[in-house]
């Protein structure tokens, strides 16, 4: 290849163009990860004591996993940071505010709005506690008392006794006192009481006291034990699940028993009337439910009071 000259007549220098080279982009937009939704409405009072419990509904789009954080996180409830829930339970009267849960898929996150919660005392409202013990044991004989019992703050009672002799078991889930004395423990017991709380408020029995009379003493004249066997079916050989008490009845005649005994409390086995007049005594029993429903009268026994 020759070079021009400046004499010669010579073709224009050719311009270089650049390289241009066009590829495609994504948009911004495109390439942001969709946030998580989450959903859910707490609740913002719970009683002292009670459970509390809430979980927030949370979905991803993409189907990536989530994570769930909280702030402000009340000091006595544990938080699932796989699940979002809140839960435990407040022993005392406390203000939480601006707790705020969130979720993350990595990417972005979402939160619920802020909200309080505010542990609230119980009401002034002591465990309902009733019942009668025997006021006698007999030598070899099962004694038992189970107190009616119930919490109208919703709460496990449990119970405790004082005043209790050897020979008596207590049982405080229940409040069950049980035994069987034997010759040795020939005596009178009390005054005892019984008592139910449910960790805020108690309730107790009247004080009471236990007699073991010796083999061959016997009650006052005018006083009759009657004891029996409390049952455990229904008359459809289904077991009984709600005994609520039994009616003793009894009167001078078998074919008039016109006075009666409400004894409300299931876990009864005996019971004394005293005062009785001098005569032939007549005496049936009936168990009763919690619905009111009153068995046929046992069979009809008597005594002779002097």
């Amino acid at each position: 290849m020759s070079i021009c000259n400046t004499a010669a007549v010579c073709p224009r220098q050719a311009a270089l163009c650049a390289l241009v080279l066009t590829f495609p982009l994504a948009s911004p937009l495109a390439r942001a990860s969709t946030a998580p939704t989450i959903s859910g409405t707490p609740a913002t009072r719970i009683e002292v004591a009670h459970a509390y419990a809430f979980q927030p509904t949370a979905k991803d789009a993409s189907g990536g996993k989530l994570t769930f954080s909280i702030t402000n996180k009340p000091w006595w409830a544990a938080f699932n940071s796989s699940t979002g829930k809140l839960a435990g339970t407040a022993a005392h009267t406390a203000d939480f505010s601006d707790i705020v849960i969130c979720v993350s898929n990595g990417s972005a996150r979402s939160c619920l709005p802020s909200f309080a919660l505010k542990v609230v005392a119980l009401p002034d409202t002591p465990p309902v506690l009733s019942g009668k013990p025997a006021a006698t044991a007999t030598v070899g004989s099962a004694y038992s008392f189970t107190p009616t019992a119930r919490d109208p703050n919703g709460l496990k009672l449990t119970f405790q006794i004082w005043g209790k002799p050897a020979w008596l078991n207590f049982d405080k889930s229940t409040g069950r006192l049980y035994g069987t004395p034997t010759a040795a423990e020939v005596g009178k017991y009390g005054p005892m009481g019984i008592e139910a709380s449910d960790g805020y408020y108690e309730s107790s029995l009247p004080g009471f006291s236990v007699t073991v009379p010796s083999q061959g003493a016997s009650l006052p004249p005018s006083a009759v034990t009657i004891a029996w066997t409390p049952p455990t079916e229904n008359t459809n050989g289904s077991t009984l699940t709600n005994l609520a008490g039994y009616h003793i009845y009894y009167g001078s005649t078998q074919s008039n028993l016109d006075k009666v005994v409400d004894i409300t409390n299931p876990g009864v086995a005996s019971y004394v009337l005293s005062d009785l007049t001098s005569g032939t005594w007549y005496f049936a029993l009936t168990s009763v439910n919690t619905a009111g429903v009153e068995s046929v009268r046992s069979t009809v026994i008597s005594t002779v009071v002097e």
